[in-house]
Parts: C-alpha cells; structure tokens; sequence
C-alpha cells in the first residue's frame, strides 16, 4: 500500500470518528454505564404456562443525544436458543422517529411491559439482557448488551396433578324389613279373639309367611308389635279396658300359632318377651281416617266437628246428634276401629361381607349389581377393584355407576386410555350426572386440554368436594392462586400449601403441610424450603432441602437449578447438597 492511499484512509477514519463522537452517540455509548435498569419480577416467573415482565429504565442528564433514536430489545437467552421480545422505542427531543421522548437537558426514564411468550422447559436457566441499538440519521451504533435479570421460577410447575375421582355409591344393605301384619277384629264391647279371625285372609297370609320364613337362616325374626284399639264410641274408662284385654287376647292367639310351627326348639313368638304392646283407648285418628275416605252423607260436616271440638265426650255427642247419620256410621266405620294390628318385624339378611368377598372372585355372576359394587368397597387393591368392576359392566352394563367405577380404578392405576374409554361409556347411560361430568373434566385435563377440563367440572359442581378439589389444581396452571386456595377448601395437603404460597401466603405453607397426611413427603420438605428462601430464612432452607433431597435424589438436579434458591448458589452448603 503506497503512502497516499495510507494517508486517505486514515483521514476516513478520522472522519469517522470525529461524525460519530459528534452526533453524540459516541458519548452514549462512553457512558452507557451511567444508564440504569430494572426488571419485575426477577428471576422471572412463570404463571400459567407463559412469562411476561416490566423493564424500567433511567438516563441521567446531558447524556442521550438530541437527534438520537435508540432501540431496546429484551432477550430471553437460555440454552438453544433466545427469544427477542417487542423493542422499545426511545428518541432524543429534537429526533422525528415516533418513540418515548427523553429529554437532553434533564434525562429521563421508561417503562416498559413485554407480551406474554410461551414457557419453554429451557427457560428454567435463562437469563434477561438488553440489547441497544442508537441511530443518528445514517448513522448507527450497538451498545454493549445489558443484563437485566435471571430466571425462570416455575414453582408452579411442581402442582400434583393428582386429580379425585368418585366412586358411585352402592345401595347395598346388610338387612331388608320385611314386615308382615294382620288385623283382628272385634264385635262391639268385646275382646275375645273369634275362631273365624283366625281364619281370615290376613291371619292366613301372617300364619304362611312364619311358617315359611321362621327357620330360614336369612330371616331374622326381631320381634311383634300389638296395637289394640278401641273405637271412640261409648265411655273412656270401658275403652280403656277393651284396648287393653284385646292387646292381650290378640297376642295370645298369635303365641298360639307360633306354637304350631314343628320346630319345637324356634323358641320366637312363642315367649311373652316377644311382643310389645300398645293400647289406644279411642281411636279418633283411625275413625277421621276411616270418614276421610267413606262416602257416608254428612261427612264433612263429622270431620268439621273433629276440627271444632278436642274432647272425646263432646266429639260423640256431637255426631250422635246426627241420627240418621250416626246408625250409617255405626254399621261402616266404628267395626273397623275394634281391632288389634299384629305386625311382625323380621329383617331379610344378605350375604355376609365375607360371602360377597368370595363371591366377587370367583362367581361374580352369582352376585346382584348392588352386591358387585359393594363387594369392591371391601379391598384396597386396585387391581381386584379392577376385575370386579370389569366384571360388573359386563353383566350390568346399562348401569353407568359399574362403568364409572371402572374408570376410577383404572385412574388409581394411572391406564388413563381406559380410564376415559370407562367415562365414555358411563356417559351414555349416566344421563349428564355430575360424577361423570367430574370425570370427564380429568380426562381432559390430562389431555392439556384446562379449558374443557373446567366446562366440564363447572357441570360436575355438586357432585363432591373432590370436584373443587379438581378445580383448585386447574386454578393452580392457569395462574389463579385466589381461586385454588378457595377451592382446596378444607383439604389439607401439599397442593393447598402450594397454592397458599402461590397467593403470597409464604407463613401457611409449614402449617398447612404439618396438618395433612402428605407432611412427610418429600415434596412437602421441599415447599417448605421454597418458603423459607421466600422468608430469606437460609438456615430453613437448607434444612429442609437437605430432608427432601434424603427422601428423593432427583430433587437434587431440580433445586439446583430452581431460580428459587438463586440468591444461595454461592451458599457453600447448598452447592454441597445439590452438586
């Protein structure tokens, strides 16, 4: 290179310079260090699968060039890639570029507040930075990019999609009444029994249903109520008496029958222990029943007495005022009043839960659908649930709780295929019950699909707790803290905790987790840990790390590089535990 192309390139340079120090944009990027930024939340975080913050800035005066228009563009750097975000726009006060103006003279600042963007797993280990570009007329120059924070905390990540399902009720019972009762009846002021009641239809029915039933082992014969009554006709004390000698008589003609039965060692029904008794001297309740249902002339007028007079004397009186009527009434409604009510109280036994339990592995058919579904209620193991609810749907499959019940054991045994292919078919027969609407809310929110999953919950209200249990987890993803910790409601456990700590509520997490049956999980140790470096409480952090880590290994890689313990990375024995 000869010596006059040397001295033409150095005056370019010269040139150069000397237009880039004078647009000011030299002096800019000399003291870009006297700038400063903020960025909120850091270390960035995570709410409901997205990442959003506000960049604020301040330039000091007598720095930002007047014609100067200058570009601020956050990045989010992790490992593989970055994201650039939508730019800022800032210009001096005599720049015509739109932008924030920033004043020579006095400075100024910005505010800045970028889009939600899609969290990516990577972005767990990022880092914010800014990246400046100023611009004179023709002229440009890049600042050196500035960090502004860390992230990403995904706390919310560490939710237990562990989401409840509902077994549909049985309506099983382990006995059936099967009463049966008979009336005897009296002629009028006597209170022996007749051979000829004894041979009525009802007596007959009782006597049958005894000797049938009385030394089958599946009927248990409990004990007999006697109600004798008398009917509200002549005087109280004679009344009295009548009820009372029928109670009697009547129970003794049954003690008679009973003493048929050829078993001679049924002792039942044959003691005076057996039968309780009870007398009703004059029987107004029966006779206004009788008239309510009579068609007898007058007989409004007989039920008005009823509502006008309360004493017994007063009520006959009145009636017997009404001749004509009163012989109707003494021929068609006083007979039926002279009578003892014999019931006997016998329960129907079912098969015993050691019967059914055998019943349900190896002669399912054998068993009735409310027998099949209770019999599932007896194991614990999954796996037997399984098959017994498998082989209900087969015999009783228009019964949706046998296809529900399914689905929920194949849910416990985490088949979420077959779990939602059961919900389906209970769908079909279930006619939009809230225990299916619950279930199929889980199916898609195991699909990742949150806003079917709470339609379908919103469907599911009423069917159980277990359904804002549900919700409060859907509430967790979508970033709605508030609304998960109302949701748990009383449910204590690791979720609940989450949530309150999600809400701000840092000091409820130990109590919540101490209180539930999920206090010595591994994950409760390592909420705690979060808490206290939320409280800036290193001692409990470590502690409790140290806990969670022992019970789980994995949680090791996790909490090295959660952004909730950032500030302990140099910690000598937080690097111990997690390295």
């Amino acid at each position: 290179m000869n010596t006059k192309t040397l001295r033409n390139l150095s005056l370019a340079v010269g040139t150069t310079a000397l237009l880039v120090g004078c647009n000011g944009l030299g002096k800019m990027v000399k003291k870009q260090s006297t700038f400063s930024y903020d960025v909120k939340p850091n270390p960035l975080e995570m709410h409901g699968d997205s990442v959003g913050f506000t960049v604020t800035g301040k330039y000091p005066a007598k720095i930002f060039a007047k014609k100067a228009t200058v570009t601020l563009t956050p990045v989010v750097k992790y490992a593989g890639g970055e994201k650039a975000l939508k730019p800022v726009i800032l210009v001096g006060e005599k720049a015509t570029d739109p932008g924030q103006k920033i004043s020579y003279e006095k400075g100024g600042t910005f505010s800045y507040t970028s889009e939600k963007f899609v969290y990516e797993p990577a972005m767990k280990v990022a880092t914010v930075e800014l990246r400046a570009q100023g611009v004179v007329k023709k002229k440009s120059k890049d600042f050196t990019p500035v960090k502004l924070g860390d992230g990403t905390v995904v706390t919310p990540l560490l939710v237990r999609n562990d989401e409840k399902g509902i077994y549909a009720k049985d309506a099983f019972v382990k006995s059936t009444p099967v009463n049966q009762t008979s009336n005897v009846y009296y002629l009028v002021n006597k209170s022996d029994v007749r051979a000829s009641e004894m041979k009525s239809d009802e007596v007959k029915n009782l006597n049958t249903f005894i000797s049938e039933n009385i030394n089958n082992v599946w009927y248990e014969f409990k004990d007999i109520n006697v109600s004798a009554y008398a009917s509200p006709d002549g005087e109280l004390s004679l009344n009295e008496n009548l009820a009372k000698d029928r109670a009697k008589s009547s129970s003794k003609a049954l003690m008679n029958e009973f003493k048929k039965n050829k078993n001679k060692d049924q002792k039942f029904g044959k003691e005076e222990a057996n039968y309780v008794t009870q007398t009703t001297a004059e029987d107004w309740n029966g006779f206004k029943s009788l008239m309510e249902g009579s068609s007898i002339a007058d007989k409004d007028l007989i039920l008005r007495v009823l509502t006008m007079y309360t004493d017994g004397d007063q009520r006959e009186k009145e009636i017997k005022n009404l001749s004509k009527t009163y012989t109707e009434v003494a021929d068609k409604i006083l007979p039926k009043l002279r009578r003892s009510v014999l019931t006997v109280n016998v329960n129907k036994k079912s098969r015993t839960d050691e019967q059914i339990t055998k019943l349900t592995t190896t002669f399912p058919d054998s068993l009735s659908v409310e027998e099949m579904l209770y019999g599932a209620t007896l194991t614990n193991d999954v796996n037997t649930k399984v098959a017994i609810y498998t082989a209900a749907e087969k015999k009783y499959g228009s019964d949706w709780r046998t296809s529900n019940n399914l689905g929920v054991a194949l849910l416990m045994n985490n088949k979420v295929s077959e779990a939602g292919e059961a919900f389906k078919r209970a769908e079909v027969n279930a006619a939009g019950n809230p225990i299916v609407m619950n279930h199929l809310g889980i199916i898609a929110a195991k699909a990742g699909d949150r806003k079917k999953a709470m339609e379908y919950y919103d469907k599911a209200n009423g069917a159980g707790s277990e359904v804002n249990y549900n919700k409060g987890i859907m509430n967790v993803r979508d970033g709605k803290y508030a609304d998960a910790v109302s949701n748990f409601g009383d449910n204590k456990g690791f979720n609940k905790a989450l949530a309150e700590l999600l809400n701000g509520n840092n000091g409820a997490v130990a109590t919540t987790l101490d209180n539930s049956n999920e206090k010595d999980m591994a994950m409760a140790s390592y909420l705690k840990a979060v808490a206290a470096a939320r409280n800036n409480n290193t001692a409990d952090v470590i502690s409790n790390l140290k806990t969670a880590i022992e019970k789980d290994g994995s949680l090791k890689a996790w909490a090295k590089d959660d952004a909730e313990f950032l500030k302990l990375r140099d910690n000598a024995d937080f690097k111990g535990m997690t390295n």
